[in-house]
C-alpha cells in the first residue's frame, strides 16, 4: 500500500533550523513529483516547495525563498526540506504530497504531516 511518512518536526527557537524528512513506499517514487505543503491553525494549506521526479527543478513559495531547501533521494525514497532561518510564522503542519502516474490516471498522495513550532 502507498505510504508516505513525515519525520523531523519539533520545537525550535526563531533564528533555528530544522530537517524534515518523508519517507515513501509502495509507488514508484522516482516518477513522481514532490512537494511539502503547510497549514497553520486557522489557515488554508499552502503550498512550501515542489521539486521534480529527477530532481532537476525546483519551485518554493516566496515567504521561504532564501531559508528552505527542497532535495531528494530516489534510490532512498525519501524527499527533504532544510528549513533554516525559521520564524514563528513558520509554524504549521508541514505535510508531503506525491503526484505522479499509474494505473491509466494520475495519482495523489499525502502524508500524515509533522509539526513545526517556532517559538522563544
Amino acid at each position: 500500500q502507498v505510504q508516505l511518512v513525515e519525520s523531523g518536526g519539533g520545537l525550535v527557537q526563531p533564528g533555528g533550523s530544522l530537517r524534515l524528512s518523508c519517507a515513501a513506499s509502495g509507488f514508484t517514487f522516482s516518477s513522481y513529483t514532490m512537494s511539502w505543503y503547510r497549514q497553520a491553525s486557522g489557515k488554508e494549506r499552502e503550498l512550501v516547495a515542489a521539486i521534480t521526479s529527477a530532481g532537476d527543478s525546483t519551485n518554493y513559495a516566496d515567504p521561504v525563498k532564501g531559508r528552505f531547501t527542497i532535495s531528494r533521494d530516489n534510490a532512498r525514497n525519501t524527499v527533504y526540506l532544510q528549513m533554516n532561518s525559521l520564524q514563528p510564522e513558520d509554524t504549521a503542519v508541514y505535510s508531503c504530497k506525491a503526484v505522479g502516474p499509474g494505473n491509466w490516471r494520475w495519482y495523489t498522495y499525502w502524508g500524515q504531516g509533522t509539526q513545526v513550532t517556532v517559538s522563544s
